[in-house]
């Protein structure tokens, strides 16, 4: 009877310690989620404007799922008499401009997507001196976000 009341035991806690690891796996592996949609730093920069911020995917469950960019959009030259604007693309559309002011800083807190589709994979930034109809536009150069 002891040999058979231990071999229970020792099944019970063989339960117990894969329930464990099953937790403990669920939990680092969440914490591995959690790491990837976490924001990354962005910056992008040309001789006037700035915009200085964060840049994250929204889950794919999310509605609207984009990438979400957070920050300031900044007028580094308050002075030259020109505004700045931030470019925007969303896969499948054309160029799109969110305008600053000019001599001072804006926030801009937006998800780029596209409504036609569920989740979107692909968007390209940069930051922009609008420096008038005679002479070209500054802009930084252009970044490529694409969800993997």
């Amino acid at each position: 009877m002891t040999s058979r009341h231990i071999h229970f035991n020792q099944g019970k806690s063989m339960r117990k310690l894969a329930a464990a690891a099953v937790a403990a796996g669920l939990f680092f592996g969440g914490m591995g989620v959690a790491a990837a949609d976490s924001p990354h730093k962005l910056v992008l920069q040309t001789p006037g404007a700035a915009f200085v911020g964060t840049q994250q995917w929204e889950r794919p469950n999310k509605i609207p799922s984009g990438l979400h960019v957070k920050g300031l959009l900044r007028d580094d030259a308050d002075n030259d008499g020109h505004n700045v604007y931030l470019r925007v693309k969303v896969a499948g559309y054309p160029w799109g401009e969110i305008r600053g002011v000019q001599k001072k800083d804006i926030k801009i807190d937006r998800v780029f997507s596209d409504g036609a589709v569920l989740k979107t994979n692909e968007v390209r930034l940069q930051v922009c001196l609008d420096r008038g109809a005679f002479r070209p536009d500054s802009c930084s150069p252009e970044r490529l976000f694409a969800r993997r």
